[in-house]
Parts: C-alpha cells; sequence; structure tokens
C-alpha cells in the first residue's frame, strides 16, 4: 500500500512535467517596433520611456502554455539594468504550434525627462544616450531563457488619443 501511495504522488507530481522546449528555438521573436514612447509631462517635465513591440511566434510541435515575458532595458553604454516591464502572454491557454502571439507592447518604468526641450530635441541632444531591451521569456515552471536583444531606435513614439483611429 505504501509503494502505491509513493507511486501515485510521483505520478501527480509529474502530471504536468513533460519535456521542455529550448525557448531559443521554439519561439521566434518578430519586432514590430521599438522607439522612446512619449509619456506625456510627468511632473511639469516632458518625460521618453523606451519601448519595444512585438510578437511571439511558436515554432516548436507543442504548446507553449502560461508564457511570460520580461523586458530589461540597458544603455547601450552600460551593462546595468535601467529599467524593465513584465508581461503574461495569452495566461494559461498559451500559443499553439505555428501560431502567434497578439501584439505585446513593453515600456520601461524609467526613461529620460526634460523641462526646457521638445520631445525631438531631447532625442536629438548630444547628451542622449541609445537604449537596447534584452527580452527573456518562460513557460510553467521553466527557467527564464534570454530570447534576443534588440536596439531601441531614435524615434518617438506618441501616445494614442482615446478614439483615434489606429
Amino acid at each position: 500500500m505504501r509503494r502505491l501511495l509513493i507511486f501515485a504522488a510521483g505520478a501527480l507530481l509529474c502530471a504536468g512535467c513533460g519535456p521542455t522546449i529550448d525557448l531559443t528555438q521554439g519561439l521566434k521573436v518578430d519586432i514590430l517596433k521599438t522607439g522612446w514612447y512619449d509619456m506625456g509631462i510627468i511632473n511639469g517635465q516632458n518625460k521618453l520611456v523606451p519601448m519595444v513591440a512585438f510578437t511571439l511566434k511558436n515554432v516548436s510541435d507543442r504548446r507553449l502554455g502560461a508564457l511570460e515575458v520580461n523586458a530589461l532595458f540597458r544603455r547601450v553604454d552600460s551593462k546595468d539594468e535601467w529599467g524593465s516591464g513584465f508581461l503574461i502572454v495569452n495566461g494559461s491557454t498559451g500559443i499553439q504550434p505555428g501560431s502567434a502571439s497578439n501584439p505585446i507592447t513593453i515600456k520601461s518604468n524609467l526613461g529620460y525627462t526634460g523641462s526646457d526641450q521638445s520631445r525631438q530635441e531631447m532625442l536629438a541632444n548630444s547628451h542622449f544616450i541609445d537604449a537596447k531591451v534584452e527580452l527573456f521569456a518562460k513557460y510553467g515552471s521553466s527557467q527564464w531563457t534570454r530570447i534576443g536583444e534588440y536596439p531601441i531606435e531614435r524615434n518617438l513614439i506618441e501616445a494614442e488619443s482615446p478614439g483615434s483611429p489606429k
């Protein structure tokens, strides 16, 4: 009886365990756009933050359930994290083989501020330091996997006003 209970407990623990998918091979990142998102005026200053918009395509032969994405933003001249963003993609439904996620947009929580320059002048400032984003993904109980690094283009992305055409 005791052996049966141990076997049953082991079977339950491994019920959700299947072969893992190498996300560096099974997931394709399609960058839609990168740039500097106009957060508007915050505390009397213009604020620009780096952002990335992308889709994820499951190029493996198995469903990727509970997929999560973490974006780390860094200045190109530094190894230190400057800002980050985290999203759950498709929740528990995951992404089926051959399918792609809906567009995903992640904005940094940190960026540049300026009160005496327009947003375009901020981007053209000689002290402006470009940024990059590193994307990491995980599904289920797997470990975080780096799936790519992309430069943030030096272009302004304005917030869409409610009711504006997309």
